[in-house]
């Protein structure tokens, strides 16, 4: 459970009546981004009040009519999904830039420069969203926020999106030892074993990733792997 001093309020308004719950921002967060959270681990009460300050209980009456249950635990997860989570400055800040790292990192994993087709730093990203003057929800998920930052971003840097396909060739001996390191950038589109044994395979990877890829290969396999862009 949070203790009382770091939990932060979520309310909903209906029907006339308030009601609020003292609950962990971070599972605040996750749970507003379609993650299964136990709330009844994560209210620092299990109660459901009026005022939260105050202490004043809410109406077991209203609670069935408003939420059809008086489950505080349920009633709880509706009032985050439903209302309005209050941050301190401090704690929005922090998870502001949380979500902005991951934004910034899954753009920089998918994205290139179409002009040059490479992928864009991090850093050119990020000075780039500064520079756009990006607003960062720290609720909304990283997937529903980067159509709107990459709107953003169009006007100051050429940036799309982007898969890009590379043939790889990998001794017998060395495909056990990359398969996992494979399909954790990618996915196989086509493969085939040769008759010497060398395994042949077509990956599909965020094309921000290539020169990751490649140079993660060549160092599991000291340099023996054979890859090739085929677009």
């Amino acid at each position: 459970m949070v203790s009382v001093e770091d939990a932060i309020i979520a309310r909903l308004d209906s029907h006339g009546e308030t009601f609020e719950v003292l609950i962990d921002p971070e599972a605040a967060r996750d749970l507003r981004e379609g993650e299964d959270v136990n709330m009844a681990q994560h209210m620092a009460i299990e109660e459901i009040f009026r005022d939260a300050k105050k202490g004043e209980r809410a109406s077991v009456e209203m609670m069935m009519v408003v939420f059809g249950t008086t489950d505080p635990v349920e009633v709880a997860k509706q009032i985050v999904l439903r209302g309005e989570v209050q941050l301190t400055t401090e704690q929005r800040k922090e998870m502001q830039e949380a979500k902005r790292k991951r934004i910034v990192a899954e753009i920089a994993r998918n994205a290139i420069n179409p002009q040059t087709n490479t992928p864009h730093p991090p850093q050119r990203i990020e000075l780039a969203m500064e520079e756009a003057k990006v607003h960062i929800d720290p609720f909304k998920p990283v997937d529903a926020q980067i159509p709107l930052v990459l709107e953003k971003l169009r006007p100051l840097i050429p940036i799309r999106f982007e898969k890009t396909q590379i043939a790889v060739k990998l001794a017998g001996d060395d495909y056990g030892r990359c398969y996992e390191d494979i399909i954790s950038f990618g996915k196989i589109i086509r493969e085939e074993w040769q008759p010497n044994g060398n395994w042949i395979g077509v990956v599909e990877i965020p094309a921000g990733m290539r020169i990751e890829f490649v140079s993660h290969l060549n160092s599991r396999t000291k340099g023996s792997v054979e890859t090739r862009v085929i677009k």
